[in-house]
């Protein structure tokens, strides 16, 4: 049934979404990616469409920015909806040196500032990653499509202006590749549900240096992203179900 952030029907979601934080984006990914697609949901002018990839449903659905905006969403899709398989479509900052503009960053795990992880496991440290057969299909897709990816730690922040930027160097210190503010809450919430959930997430910007991309050249760079998520996805499925899974479908 609809919640109150989710205005679909039951069976109008798929068990496999992707989840850009911007609505448009979710529309544009809908229009140019999928098949048949619908839209399912508006509520907030957060729009969610269901369609094929290659003959397989799929959503994808805006989440807004931050993980509390975020996590109304995964909560409600997972619980509500059945949705078994998140993946996390985006941009980022580059932190490390060595990742450039338009890279490709699939997170294996995500760090971060957030108390949303800490308050989920009962004040202590969560270690938020990936899962494993989602990632690894996913890199067997990047090879097949010639789509280059670096894998590795990202840091999902509260803010994205922060006040001290010191911290991006601690970051760098400690190898975590990329900044994205929802890739820790997604894991968190993956693991606390039993699901799976992966980040894929393209460099927009450089955040010692300044520089970055325009609106356009944004939107021109990530095809490459929605189609390594539609292709691990798709691929996913067919791999034998590993230890690494836990059995919810």
């Amino acid at each position: 049934m609809a919640t109150r952030h989710i205005g679909a029907e039951p069976g109008e979601i798929a068990e496999s979404i992707l989840l850009p934080g911007d609505p448009l984006r979710a529309r544009h990914i809908a229009e140019r990616f999928l098949d048949d697609a619908v839209l399912v949901t508006s509520i907030r002018n957060m729009l969610g469409f269901t369609g094929r990839y290659r003959g397989e449903r799929v959503s994808v659905m805006g989440t807004g920015m931050g993980i509390p905006s975020a996590a109304i969403y995964i909560n409600e899709l997972i619980e509500y909806f059945g949705v078994r398989r998140l993946v996390r479509v985006g941009t980022s900052g580059a932190v490390s040196v060595g990742i450039k503009l338009r890279d490709i960053v699939l997170a294996i795990g995500a760090c971060t500032d957030s108390s949303t992880n800490r308050t989920m496991y009962g004040g202590y440290d969560f270690a938020a990653t990936a899962d494993f057969d989602l990632l690894r299909a996913t890199v067997d897709a990047s090879a097949t499509a010639n789509i280059p990816v670096r894998v590795g730690n990202v840091h999902s922040g509260e803010l994205l202006y922060r006040p001290d930027r010191s911290l991006y160097d601690v970051m760098a210190g400690m190898g975590v590749l990329a900044a994205d503010m929802e890739a820790a809450g997604l894991y968190a919430l993956a693991a606390r549900h039993g699901v799976q959930a992966l980040t894929i997430l393209m460099i927009s910007d450089e955040i010692h240096s300044g520089s970055g991309l325009s609106s356009e050249e944004r939107e021109a760079s990530f095809s490459d992203v929605v189609t390594l998520a539609l292709e691990g996805l798709r691929l996913d499925r067919t791999q034998p179900i590993h230890l690494s899974r836990r059995s919810t479908e």
